[in-house]
């Protein structure tokens, strides 16, 4: 019977020691997540805004649900914002301090009762300590109700030129593309001829432009060693020009008898026996297929030269000199109508564009 005594007195020694050891770990274990809150005004006029703090401390590896919140927190207090949470870690990286902020405001008089705050750490609850709220509505003084003010009168401000600036500078800039779009409008509807003047070189005298030709065909010396044809058909053609010009008669249009005959007629045979000779090996060249040597071109080079300079006339020193520029009047084309009537409609809708900005402008002003 004693023994069970003693047995009984030390078990209950052990279990109350392992209470006393819980009781110490249940604070400890209680104290790892600790939730706070506070207000920054307890009293406030009816729509002026407060905001409430909420404080959580945690370790970093436990699970946290943040509170969530609708539009209110109790009937008569609203939710205005939320902010993002700012976390911070302490003792090196171990725990975390989160800090949310939620802006309220009420527009009911009245004192308000705000509910402790509940967070979820490990599926398991927290919560914060309750807070009051007390609004208030504008005081009034019913027993001095001449005290009440009525509307002010509108007070008139001076107009300055930045108020009217862009209305000017827009003004200005609608009436000159107006006119600029009323001078394309005239313009496009008389489709007046456009002036051109383009510039020439004063035009040689017929034996300086032949022995010109000449000396350009000489200087080829690959058309006089491999197409005799294409060489004799080009220093005829020189010579025709000259004596087109020169005597008057169309040469381009005859043979070379032809020619060789109006020749006989105004100079002396013996003046244009070398100047026939070059014309018969021209025409072996170009329809019997006669291939020159090569000194007989260089002779006939120089018969066609010689020719030329006894029969050139030089210009009068005296004569007026012929004009370098020439005037050319024409229609305008048709290109030229559609891009004036592009820019009048392109004007067109800027000047629409102006002119809304100028009405908004007054309307704002006034």
């Amino acid at each position: 019977m004693k023994m069970n005594i003693l047995h009984m007195k030390t078990y209950l020694k052990a279990l109350a020691c392992a209470g006393l050891l819980s009781a110490s770990i249940l604070p400890a274990k209680a104290q790892q997540v600790t939730v706070d809150a506070s207000i920054d005004s307890l009293q406030l006029l009816i729509g002026e805004q407060a905001k409430i703090k909420l404080e959580i401390s945690l370790d970093v590896d436990q699970k946290l649900q943040m509170p969530i919140l609708e539009d209110t927190i109790v009937r008569g207090v609203e939710v205005l914002d939320i902010a993002k949470p700012d976390t911070q870690y302490l003792n090196n990286g171990k725990r975390m301090l989160i800090n949310q902020e939620y802006t309220i405001t009420s527009f009911d008089s009245a004192l308000y009762y705000l509910p402790p705050f509940e967070i979820q750490v490990n599926d398991q609850p927290y919560y914060s300590k309750a807070l009051a709220l007390k609004v208030y509505s504008v005081p009034v003084d019913t027993l001095n109700p001449d005290n009440f003010y009525g509307p002010k009168s509108i007070r008139e401000v001076s107009i300055t030129w930045e108020d009217v600036s862009n209305i000017v500078w827009f003004t200005l800039l609608a009436i000159a593309l107006g006119a600029l779009g009323y001078y394309l409008y005239l313009r496009f509807k008389d489709n007046k001829p456009i002036i051109r003047k383009i510039k020439v070189e004063p035009k040689l005298p017929p034996h300086m432009q032949a022995l010109q030709d000449i000396e350009r065909i000489k200087s080829n010396k690959n058309l006089r060693m491999t197409d005799p044809k294409g060489y004799y058909t080009e220093l005829t053609d020189v010579l025709r020009t000259y004596m087109a010009e020169r005597f008057g008669f169309n040469a381009m249009e005859m043979t070379s008898s032809e020619i060789i005959d109006q020749l006989m007629e105004i100079k002396d045979k013996d003046s244009i026996k070398e100047l026939k000779e070059l014309f018969q090996t021209a025409d072996l060249v170009k329809f019997a297929k006669y291939a020159p040597l090569m000194n007989e071109n260089d002779m006939n080079l120089f018969y066609a030269i010689d020719f030329i300079n006894h029969t050139k006339v030089e210009p009068d020193p005296n004569a007026k000199p012929e004009p370098t520029e020439i005037t050319i009047e024409e229609k305008r084309s048709k290109q030229a109508r559609m891009l004036l009537l592009g820019s009048m409609g392109v004007i067109a809708i800027a000047i629409l564009i102006l002119l809304f900005q100028i009405v908004r402008d007054i309307y704002y002003l006034f």
